[in-house]
This record gives C-alpha cells, structure tokens and sequence, in this order.
C-alpha cells in the first residue's frame, strides 16, 4: 500500500490497531510459544534482476540482511525493501523481489523462476538471480508457530506482516547462524535452526505491545483461546457471512457465551467489531483503485451498496467515492478528515 493511503483520520493509519495484547498476556504467550522448523532458504537478487517464488505450505518469515528493492506478496501493493525488513509471508503466499536496474529502473528486468535455479547447499535452499554481486540478501526461514495445545498463530494470516528493525536487534546474526547451523549438517542442527528461528519470532511478538499496524490484533485475545479462534476467522475473511451463531459456533460456544465473553475480553461487541475490519478492508481496496465500488461492498460482506455507503460514512466520515478521489489528489493524506476514536482500557478502537 502506498504511504499516502495508510493515513486517515488526521494523520491515524488505516492500519492501526483496533485492540492490542497487554504486555502481561504477551509473557503468557511466550511461555508457552512453540515453533517447529520447516526450512531455511536465502534468496541473492541481483540489480536489474526479478526473483519470483512459488508458494510454500507454511509461514515463511523474510528477513533482508542486505540491499534495497522491493518485494511483492501474493496480490498486495509493493513493500519496500531495505535492510532489516522483516516479513511475515502467509503459507501459499507466491511472491517476486525485484532490484533496480541503473540504467531502467524496474522496467525491463531480467526474470528469473527460483525453482528452476535454486541450489541446495547443506539443508539451505539458495535462490539466486543474477550473476553478479547480489543487492538483495534475503533470509526466509519457514515455520509453524502455536501457542498452547493447538492454537496455531499464522495459519489464517492473509496478508503480510511488515516491521521494520536495525541492527541493534540484531536479528540479521541470528539468522546467519541459523543458516551456517543447516549449511554444517552437524547432529542437532535441524533444533538448533528452530530455536534460533524462536528467537526471532520472539522479537517480532514483543513488538506487538508498541507496533502500530493491525497484525498485533491476533494476539490481543490469547488468553481466551476460544475467542481466538472466532476472531481469527473475522479477520481472515472480513466479508464473509458471519453471523453471532457461525462465530459462536467457531469458538464452540453459546451464541451468548460467546457475545458476553469477546465484549468483556475486546470492550466492544463482536458485529460492530466485524463492521470495523470490513471497513478497513474497504479503505485498503478503494486505495489501490483496482475495484468496483460494488466490488468492494460486495468484497465487505454487503448486498446493497447504499447500506455500505452509510456504514463506510459512519466509519471515516466520508462516502467511499470521495475517500478515493482524496487519496489521488497529491495533498489527499492531510485532507482526509477526522474520525471518532474511543479508548477503553488504553485500548483505541
């Protein structure tokens, strides 16, 4: 998404978090946090060169070591990269890194396909494209993460999680060590890869208490895991016909157990949660000006594009077709206007 079409509401992103994790329930979940290794690989981008990927069948973490270019993932706008980006590609998610030619640009780029020139050293998978120094370093160590007995924490990601970090973090050396434990095919290295991988996880979950970007609503309400699941499924697919008694139903629970226990856990009922995700959406798909907006109330879960109208007006305070023509004008960011925001809790809603 492009910067000016991440604020709203007077410099608020569109992004920003309806509800976050407490720093108290985050040290639960850490506790309790497992992850099992799926595999590492290293991706080499040369300027001038498109490295396209197929999908992998779990959550892939990318982290760029090196360099500036870019990254598309699945359908969504580019993400610019530069060093310590870190990138949480949901499973079955195909993506491209492309690198700017000095003399084009990102035009008339040499495409390479990864699978068809990758090299296996050790147990790492190494994807190159180009025959020069690569500008992109990229690391993509590939996981599954669960809190508690079953709770998998990525599985229903359907859009990336971007966060930026620097070398203090350090996460670039975890990484590498990483990489040489596979490459050293050494009794115990396939474990020791894991943890490590952890320790990166571990960082980017203690971002979650600061970060100001949506994916920090998965682990807002682990320490109900029914719930969870419920509202993993909201956020998953916005526009899907959920109702109290299919998502009660997800978190096997009374359709009033289940409304009593997500008010009291979020500070809000469940629909008017639901209306607020669709919304966002909405606001994500009138930015990338690609869709009908009958395309996009359908895409919202709506019938009838007046009752999305109304409902996008009462979320933003302006009807869609302004909200888009705003974002196209060069000083669309500042005359966005104001919205309501109200607190509960030191949560913004």
């Amino acid at each position: 998404m492009n910067q000016r079409a991440r604020k709203v509401r007077s410099g608020r992103s569109v992004d920003q978090p309806l509800l976050r994790v407490s720093p108290r329930d985050l040290d639960i979940l850490l506790s309790t946090l497992d992850v099992r290794f799926v595999a590492l690989a290293e991706c080499l981008v040369s300027a001038g060169f498109r490295l396209e990927m197929r999908g992998v069948d779990a959550p892939g973490i990318h982290y760029n070591i090196a360099g500036t270019g870019r990254i598309f993932i699945g359908d969504d706008p580019p993400i610019d990269l530069r060093p310590h980006t870190l990138i949480v590609v949901p499973a079955k998610c195909p993506f491209r890194i492309e690198v700017r030619s000095p003399r084009t640009g990102f035009s008339s780029l040499t495409h390479v396909d990864g699978e068809r020139h990758a090299r296996l050293e050790g147990s790492v998978r190494r994807y190159v494209a180009g025959d020069g120094d690569p500008e992109i370093v990229l690391i993509c160590g590939f996981f599954h993460a669960s809190y508690g007995p079953s709770l998998e924490l990525f599985d229903k990601l359907s859009s990336p999680i971007v966060e930026r970090f620097d070398a203090r973090d350090q996460l670039d050396q975890t990484l590498k060590s990483a990489l040489a434990e596979l490459m050293s095919q050494e009794v115990g290295s396939g474990a020791m890869s894991a943890a490590l991988l952890k320790q990166v996880i571990v960082v980017l979950l203690r971002r979650s208490i600061r970060s100001m970007e949506s994916w920090v609503e998965r682990f807002s309400m682990l320490r109900d895991p029914q719930i969870a699941r419920a509202f993993a499924e909201m956020t998953a697919q916005p526009g899907a016909h959920h109702s109290l008694q299919s998502l009660a139903q997800s978190a096997a629970l009374s359709r009033s157990a289940f409304v009593h226990r997500f008010t009291d856990l979020v500070g809000r009922p469940p629909m008017t949660v639901l209306r607020d995700l669709r919304m966002r959406q909405a606001a994500h798909q009138l930015a990338s000006g690609t869709l009908t907006l009958d395309q996009i109330a359908g895409d919202a879960g709506y019938d009838s594009r007046s009752s999305f109208v109304r409902a996008f007006r009462k979320a933003h305070g302006i009807d869609p077709t302004e909200y888009r023509d705003r974002l196209s004008q060069p000083s669309g960011r500042s005359r966005l206007p104001s919205g309501k925001s109200k607190p509960k809790d030191g949560k913004r809603s």
